[in-house]
């Protein structure tokens, strides 16, 4: 059995979830804006639980709800929100995003979403990761979709993507009437290219902030940027 991943202030139980903890993660749940201080929060796609569990220890929110489809990264998602010293706070449903949109009436000032993202040449022959990290199982107009229905009228979503995918989904994006009001593009040492963007959404159309953070100067010697970033979080920061 394979040892919990700690940060500063949880754990995370992982080895029935097809995607671990990665980077990816930490950013957005690091980067995500709380200046409207949410009171309700969603996390899509929630995988071991890390997005709300950080949502949890950042906010005062008092309904942190999490939805996962994969019968074993829903029990072990469970398992940590009640390991956590949030758990009365954090709550998740075990459903498609179909399902939980058409059920929920209710609308959520914070949306969050690590999705699946890869395309069809990077597939494996594991059925549960292939769930876990690829476009098909939740394609990013269904994602967007839902998120028009379930955020409420002052609501942020905030999603890790790809920086090749960054013009479509902001295209697919505007179709729902939402639009970028800050962007975040990552790129892992100065020389590299940039490989992800964290984005905010809201309902209303205005000037875009956009910024460049570089994680590591050399490997494993983190920017100042990154640390100052995640530094509530990574025990080692």
């Amino acid at each position: 059995m394979s040892k919990p991943f700690r940060f500063k202030q949880f754990s995370v139980s992982q080895e029935h979830c097809a995607m671990k903890i990665g980077t990816d993660a930490v950013l957005l749940g690091a980067w995500t804006d709380l200046d409207i201080q949410p009171n309700s929060i969603l996390d899509i796609g929630a995988g071991t639980g890390i997005l709300a569990l950080m949502m949890a220890q950042r906010s005062g929110a008092e309904l942190i709800d999490a939805i996962e489809i994969d019968d074993a990264a829903y029990e072990q998602c469970v398992g940590n929100f009640e390991a956590s010293d949030w758990g009365d706070r954090l709550f998740c449903y075990h459903a498609s995003l179909d399902e939980f949109t058409e059920e929920i009436e209710d609308q959520y000032d914070l949306i969050i979403s690590n999705p699946p993202f890869y395309t069809e040449t990077f597939k494996t022959e594991n059925k549960i990761r292939n769930q876990a990290r690829f476009e098909d199982a939740m394609p990013f107009h269904t994602l967007l979709k839902s998120v028009a229905q379930l955020l409420s009228p002052r609501g942020h979503f905030n999603v890790i993507i790809p920086f090749s995918e960054e013009t479509s989904f902001i295209e697919l994006a505007a179709n729902e009437g939402l639009f970028p009001l800050k962007i975040l593009t990552i790129r892992g040492q100065k020389s590299s290219p940039l490989k992800r963007s964290i984005i905010c959404f809201t309902f209303k159309k205005q000037a875009v902030e956009t910024r460049e953070l570089v994680i590591e100067i050399a490997r494993h010697q983190y920017t100042k940027e990154y640390t100052s970033l995640t530094k509530d979080f990574y025990l080692k920061l």
